[in-house]
């Protein structure tokens, strides 16, 4: 099997072969697990539940090995030991919702009141899970765990950027025979990806949202469902009445914390006019706090841009705003560091709207600080973007920021805290705009998203007969 070059985010070096899946292995396999689905399937939910209660074990021993591939993956270990621990959390939370989420119902039509009725839930055979390289772990498993409960087979494609974790991964799936035959994880590129795509019965993919278009079309082309988490380009609203410093807090941890490279990171603040200057010098100081770990992986705040081609975005973006006549207050240049890539804490301002940095997902610890002298204002620019996933409002009273928050076109708002949709999994939201599509990985609808309502009608009279056709009737 042909291999990928792994690059190591903290040194630039090249220190690990990936296989490169072929599309003939993807098929092979995605035959297999469609065979033992239909068992998964019929031995119920008590049986799946203990095979997943297994793999947790199995992943809380192993921690260290999963732990130390992710690090050697992203080039941080706080945030990777975070990740093994996601699929622990949602093993459990899933195990408590599941059985409610299964129960189809029944009932009587009340259009046809001879009809009763009883639904059977018919989960998706094979689930394609592609995830991106900024959390690997974490997001594949808020797709995989639902999926696997809901009674489907699920095989998850890593980024290419980010995969040597898969290999200790997959040992702790092999330790669970049960488990084994309907979950794997295989690497590879774009090919791969496709692969996968041709090969599944729905698809899940987070990513960027010129790649997100990609997997849409191809899915659309199979008649399969696609559900799409992309980018966002995150608003911050602090109002003339906010706690300044709570948002600067949260906005900070937001904006720069795992060095921007999460799509619910903010990366545009709009904050009221007369707390514009304290505002703005205020971050500037925290962000000036905040340290670089390049020098000991155990301390500082930020790790390194783990994709390489991220920091030329970066700088991208950086550059056309500075000759636009944006200002930066700090930070604003790709550091090299022992041949990683790394960027401070970046704040700007005198930013307008035909910037790349205001127009594009940027996907690093940048934020752009601008005025406004009215909430209506403040609303309109927050909305002035093709983005839509989330958002966060500052103000001194609940009323006054949820009748903000009720007017942004995104899919979850953080009301005086920012990027709560990270640790809040279990209440649904939708992605609007381009920054996704598909049912809510979030809440119930992240394990009902897997599955068919099959709808059995049951006539308790006669059947009609032909007669009931016949012309001239009354009706």
């Amino acid at each position: 099997m042909k291999t990928i070059p792994a690059r190591n985010p903290r040194t630039g070096r090249i220190d690990c072969e990936i296989e490169n899946w072929p599309n003939r292995k993807i098929r092979e396999l995605a035959g297999e697990l469609k065979s033992a689905q239909d068992a998964w399937r019929q031995r119920g939910l008590a049986y799946r539940g203990e095979a997943l209660r297994a793999w947790r074990g199995e992943l809380d021993r192993r921690r260290e090995s999963i732990g130390d591939a992710l690090t050697k993956d992203t080039g941080r270990r706080l945030i990777s030991r975070l990740e093994v621990q996601k699929p622990i959390s949602l093993i459990d939370y899933w195990l408590q919702q599941a059985p409610a989420l299964l129960e189809g119902g029944a009932g009587r039509s009340a259009m046809a009141p001879t009809v009763d009725w009883r639904h059977v839930m018919a989960p998706y055979p094979l689930v394609g899970i592609i995830s991106p390289w900024n959390f690997p772990l974490a997001l594949a498993s808020l797709d995989a765990i639902p999926a696997l409960l809901a009674g489907c087979a699920v095989i998850v494609k890593p980024s290419e950027v980010t995969s040597r974790f898969a290999r200790p991964l997959l040992d702790s799936i092999a330790a669970v025979p049960e488990l084994h035959p309907v979950f794997r994880f295989i690497t590879g590129d774009g090919q791969a990806g496709a692969g996968l795509i041709d090969a599944a019965d729905a698809i899940c993919f987070t990513g960027s949202v010129a790649t997100g278009r990609k997997v849409a079309v191809h899915a659309a082309q199979r008649f399969i469902p696609a559900f799409l988490e992309l980018g966002g380009k995150d608003p911050a609203i602090v109002t003339a009445s906010a706690d300044l410093r709570n948002a600067v807090r949260a906005i900070a941890r937001s904006a720069f914390g795992a060095a921007g490279q999460a799509c619910q990171s903010l990366e545009r603040a709009y904050v009221a006019r007369e707390h514009y200057q304290p505002f703005l010098l205020a971050l500037v100081e925290a962000a000036g706090e905040i340290s670089l770990n390049e020098a000991d992986l155990d301390e500082g705040h930020i790790g390194p841009l783990i994709f390489a081609q991220q920091a030329d975005r970066i700088r991208q973006h950086l550059d056309d705003a500075l000759a636009r006549g944006a200002r930066v207050h700090c930070g604003g240049k790709i550091e090299d560091h022992h041949g990683g890539k790394w960027c401070r804490p970046t704040i700007v301002s005198e930013v307008n709207g035909d910037m790349l940095i205001m127009q594009e997902e940027t996907f690093g610890p940048v934020i752009t600080v601008s005025p406004f002298d009215s909430n209506d204002e403040a609303v309109d620019l927050a909305n002035a973007s093709d983005y839509g996933l989330s958002a966060a409002v500052f103000a001194g009273s609940m009323a006054e920021a949820e009748a903000i928050a009720a007017r942004l076109e995104v899919g979850g708002v953080s009301i005086n805290d920012a990027s709560l949709t990270a640790a809040v999994n279990d209440v649904e939201k939708n992605s609007f705009r381009v920054s996704g599509m598909g049912g809510s990985r979030m809440g119930p609808s992240g394990m009902r998203r897997f599955l068919r309502k099959r709808a059995l009608l049951r006539q308790t009279a006669p059947a009609a007969s032909i007669d009931s056709m016949r012309e001239g009737q009354e009706v």
